[in-house]
Order: structure tokens, then sequence, then C-alpha cells
């Protein structure tokens, strides 16, 4: 067998260590103390936010069916655009009759009023909720799911915002339960989601 170089083990270790790394702070981030308890590492909690039919939609409105969560905010160019495409063929693959449900929570409540997530969203699967809120809903609900956003002004005196893109997997009693990995077939992530129904 030919002998593989020094040389070119060095960028493969370099992305061993760097997967290693990442895997370790999302594990740090989001290791929960215990199922039920609340303590520094927990995510997620109680929050009241307008949907995008102008209802008021809370965490106690999903409990007993998981469902996923994912901040962003309707003028993201690519991120968030492509995420939601994601979970929509996630939740298409797992049948109209399937209780996952998601929700998308608008970092940037400025312009991000619930008409405008409306018509933001019909792009995408029905199942996902857009929630917006006052600023200081939003901050609440960023606070409790660890979120970092923040804005950043762009040239005219415009902005764009920088922000936290993990999708949060939440379990039927509304814990979290993990980071969901969408970096793998629909279908596969389809067959993972079924086992939190």
């Amino acid at each position: 067998m030919p002998m593989i170089s020094r040389r070119a083990l060095v960028p493969f270790s370099a992305l061993a260590l760097g997967s290693v790394a990442l895997g370790a702070a999302v594990y740090v981030t989001f290791a929960l103390p215990g199922a039920g308890h609340s303590g520094p590492g927990a995510v997620g909690g109680p929050f009241s936010l307008t949907g995008t039919d102008g209802r008021n939609y809370s965490d106690k409105d999903l409990l007993g069916r998981p469902f996923l969560v994912f901040f962003g905010f309707t003028h993201c160019p690519d991120v968030c655009p492509t995420t939601l495409f994601e979970i929509s063929e996630v939740l298409r693959r797992m049948g109209p009759e399937s209780k996952m449900a998601a929700f998308y929570i608008s970092v940037d409540p400025e312009r991000d009023t619930p008409g405008v997530m409306k018509d933001y969203l019909a792009s995408f699967d029905p199942r996902i909720i857009g929630l917006s809120g006052s600023p200081e809903q939003i901050a609440a609900v960023m606070k409790a799911y660890r979120v970092y956003a923040r804005k950043v002004p762009l040239e005219g005196g415009d902005y764009t915002m920088d922000h936290t893109a993990l999708v949060y997997l939440m379990d039927k009693h509304g814990n979290f339960a993990r980071a969901f990995n969408l970096q793998q077939p629909p279908e596969q992530a389809a067959r993972e989601l079924t086992l939190y129904l």
C-alpha cells in the first residue's frame, strides 16, 4: 500500500481537530443539567410572540409534539432562505399528517412585521410558523434560546443582521433535545425527527 505523506495528513488533521472543537463547543453550550431542569446550560423557555396570521403564539401552543426553532430575518440573503428550504424539504418528507412543526423567529423586529413574514414564508412549508414581536419580546426569547444577534450597518443607511444560525430541536415537553443537523439527506433527517414524535 502506498504511504500517505505527512503533508497530505496536515489538512485532514486540522479538519478533524476543528470538528472535535466545534462538537465540544456545541456540547458545552447546549448540554442540559438534566431533563426538565433549568440551569446555566438550559435552552428554551416561555415566550409570547405574534404569528404571521396575527394570532398570539406561545411555547405552550406546541406542547405535546416536537418542534424545530430557527432564528433569522427576512432580509437575510442566503443562510435563512437556505435553512428554511431545508426544513421545508424535511417536513415534506415526513408527510402532510406529521405532527412536527417549526417556528421561524425574527431577530429583526424593526422590519419583520407579521405581514412581512407572512409574504416571506409563502414560499416554504406552511407548517413553518413565522413569529415576531416587540424588541423586548424578541430579546427575551433570544435570551431563553441563548441566541446571538447583532445589527451590522451597511452603506447607505441600511443594515443586516449577524445571528446564530442553529436549528433547535425541542421535544414534545418543550425541552431542548439537541441542535438539529440539516447537513444530511432530507429522508434521513425526517427519519431522525420521527423518533421524537
